[in-house]
């Protein structure tokens, strides 16, 4: 008989166990990290304290995440309340590079308003067409040179296209020279925030 027909039919008999409770007892199997055998039950046990062990590994992982989602949270909160301290469209463009610097540790920031400052025919088409924010390991279009001297150090970036409706109004670039600080992957659900708040602000100043 086949391993695969003996599991088969003690799933379908569970009576079994019942039936010959003292010889299961009696069974002694390899333990699993070697050197000696256990019984049965034994096993079972430290099969459970195993389980446990992840389900309270798991627990402590979604704690954490809980706490760093919360902290986000409270910073996003933060820059969204320093928008209002903004009195034109000028000062509302350092706001916001500032803020996002000194709330987040975003080591570079770059923000191009439209208005006064068309981009070019390719970054304009990316922001137009791109409705979430994009995190990437290279620089876009001609964009690495909106951070000056730095941009040869970056390796990651955040694009945040601003809208008014249908259309772009500006661009919102986060970088870092931390390949790991933007990626691909990442999600973007705070990063489409930060840029729904600064589309909103700058629509009031256009």
């Amino acid at each position: 008989m086949k391993a695969e027909e003996v599991a088969q039919y003690l799933q379908g008999n569970p009576q079994f166990f019942e039936a010959y409770a003292d010889m299961l007892a009696e069974v002694n199997i390899p333990h699993p990290h070697g050197g000696r055998t256990i019984s049965l039950p034994e096993r079972q046990m430290l099969a459970l304290r195993e389980k446990n062990k992840e389900l309270e590994k798991r627990l402590c992982e979604l704690v954490e995440y809980a706490k760093d989602n919360d902290a986000l949270q409270q910073k996003v909160h933060q820059f969204t309340l320093g928008m209002f301290g903004a009195h034109d469209l000028m000062g509302l463009q350092e706001l916001v590079t500032r803020n996002l610097q000194e709330i987040f540790d975003i080591p570079h920031v770059a923000l191009h308003v439209w208005k006064g400052l068309p981009p070019s025919a390719e970054v304009l088409s990316f922001a137009d067409q791109q409705k979430l924010p994009a995190c990437t390991h290279h620089a876009l279009h001609d964009t690495q040179s909106w951070f000056g001297e730095a941009a040869a150090h970056l390796r990651s970036f955040a694009y945040l296209p601003l809208h008014n409706n249908e259309h772009s109004i500006g661009l919102l670039i986060l970088a870092s020279e931390d390949a790991q600080r933007f990626y691909p992957e990442m999600g973007t659900v705070f990063l489409q925030r930060i840029a729904e708040t600064v589309s909103a602000a700058l629509q009031s100043r256009l």
